[in-house]
């Protein structure tokens, strides 16, 4: 059987479950707010049907399987795929459910993954298993349109439409009304440092449904496989789970509030929070109070990282700032992000890949096509131009390498046109790739619009 063919038999078997009992008739659909929840009104208690029951709500959990399906991503400690999973809840969707009905549900480990940071050291993943991952995207569902109409509007990390572009054109509006000083606050291992009582005891404010609670905390409290050993967790809500980042939210959301309350300018992306400022001093006396609040939740300023300084010196989210003309304040890519931006570059077309150059440019397309939309609001069209000329030049060398002798560069330049004493002067320097790639012979050779046929994006608007 297709494996098209049977996915779609399985979804309809899905629909074929049992329809869940103990659920009232005519509720609200899961993913949608009450109208009206505001400030610390408890969760659960007032509502057509209790929130672990709206968690198991079939429409619910369509969603949820649907999501986990686009996301993919890799197995966890058991090795389930998340082609495995439609066939697994087919089996046992009706003892999971009731374990989650009972409160009774314990997660599985989470499978510790290290990625590698641009500016050295690792980020700490965990990945959960693909069951897990359902489970905690349903849940998700549910809580999110409760908590996040309450959270502060200077919050723009993993929150539904808002992005980090939202956030960058806030912090460029703060900077243009005058305030040029930035108090720039990193935390010191956020995700592994959340206190587990802490974010507990705020989440209570807003849950009723004591079942719920109890399995958020057992998906906080789950184990780390770790070189074939399963390690106790006490703190953090490690990354890689689709809670995580709400999770992270609601803790934050209370520093937000202390910062609103204070009259600040301020933009939070998860747990990147910057505060504009009109000075220096004003900006030291905000890092201050930073400190005590962030260490009221358990938490800790990273202070080699943390500084007040000029927002011309400091990136947020990729992007830095620059004065133009009329003194509009305008965006660019941080350096740093072109330093990491011209390393990856350097690797996909290394010189050793042992690649067609067609599949060089597929590589570089995929990347530059993600890059270019990120960094799309950046002010700075002669930088994008001078990149697009550096990476021809790259590609070039690529395809001098692969020719290799000087007698196939003679051959193929005569080949695409250039001129016979053209091409013998370039042969002559067959083996000086990256010196040669910059020859005019090259350029007639290879031109940039030949590598645009190819595929490969321009960074530079035409």
């Amino acid at each position: 059987m297709r494996l098209g063919k049977a996915m779609h038999q399985m979804t309809m078997q899905m629909e074929l479950l049992p329809e869940d009992r103990g659920e009232a008739p005519n509720v609200r659909r899961s993913g949608e707010a009450k109208p009206g929840a505001q400030g610390n009104e408890r969760s659960g208690s007032d509502r057509p049907m209790e929130l672990m029951e709206r968690v198991v709500e079939r429409g619910n959990l369509k969603l949820a399987l649907q999501r986990v399906r686009k996301n993919k991503g890799s197995a966890g400690i058991d090795g389930m795929s998340v082609d495995d999973l439609l066939p697994y809840l087919w089996e046992n969707w009706e003892r999971i459910r009731g374990e989650l009905l009972g409160g009774c549900y314990r997660p599985s480990a989470v499978r510790r993954q290290e990625i590698p940071k641009s500016g050295g050291g690792v980020r700490q993943l965990g990945i959960p298993t693909v069951l897990d991952r359902f489970i905690q995207q349903a849940i998700l569902q549910v809580l999110q349109p409760i908590f996040d109409p309450t959270f502060s509007e200077h919050s723009y990390g993993f929150r539904p439409g808002r992005r980090a572009h939202d956030a960058v054109c806030q912090a460029q509006r703060y900077l243009q009304s005058g305030r040029r000083w930035v108090v720039d606050v990193d935390l010191e291992k956020f995700f592994d440092r959340v206190n587990h009582d802490v974010l507990m005891s705020r989440l209570e404010r807003r849950i009723g449904d004591r079942r719920l609670l109890r399995v958020i905390r057992r998906y906080l409290e789950a184990g780390v496989l770790a070189d074939g050993v399963v390690v106790e967790r006490h703190e953090g809500t490690p990354q890689g789970g689709p809670l995580s980042p709400l999770l992270a939210n609601v803790l934050l959301d209370e520093i937000d509030r202390k910062l609103e309350r204070s009259g600040h300018a301020f933009v939070r992306y998860a747990d990147d929070c910057n505060v504009y400022v009109r000075s220096k001093r004003a900006g030291e006396r905000v890092m201050e109070r930073l400190r005590k609040l962030f260490a009221r939740l358990r938490l800790k300023v990273n202070e080699d990282k943390s500084t007040v300084a000029r927002a011309w010196d400091r990136k947020f989210l990729g992007y830095s700032f620059w004065v133009g003309k009329g003194r509009e304040v305008k965006r660019r890519v941080a350096p740093k992000a072109l330093t990491d931006f011209k390393e990856r570059i350097r690797q996909i077309t290394s010189r050793n890949g042992g690649r067609s150059l067609g599949k060089v440019v597929e590589e570089l397309r995929m990347y530059l096509l993600g890059w270019k939309g990120y960094f799309r609001l950046a002010d700075t069209p002669g930088v994008f131009h001078d990149l697009d000329q550096w990476i021809a030049r790259r590609l070039r060398m690529v395809q001098l390498k692969q020719w290799k002798r000087g007698a196939t560069v003679y051959r193929e330049m005569r080949t695409r046109g250039v001129p016979d004493q053209l091409a013998r002067a370039a042969a002559a320097h067959a083996r000086s790739w990256w010196r040669l790639s910059s020859h005019g012979a090259l350029h007639t050779a290879l031109p940039g619009k030949l590598f645009e046929q190819m595929g490969l994006p321009a960074l530079a608007p035409h």
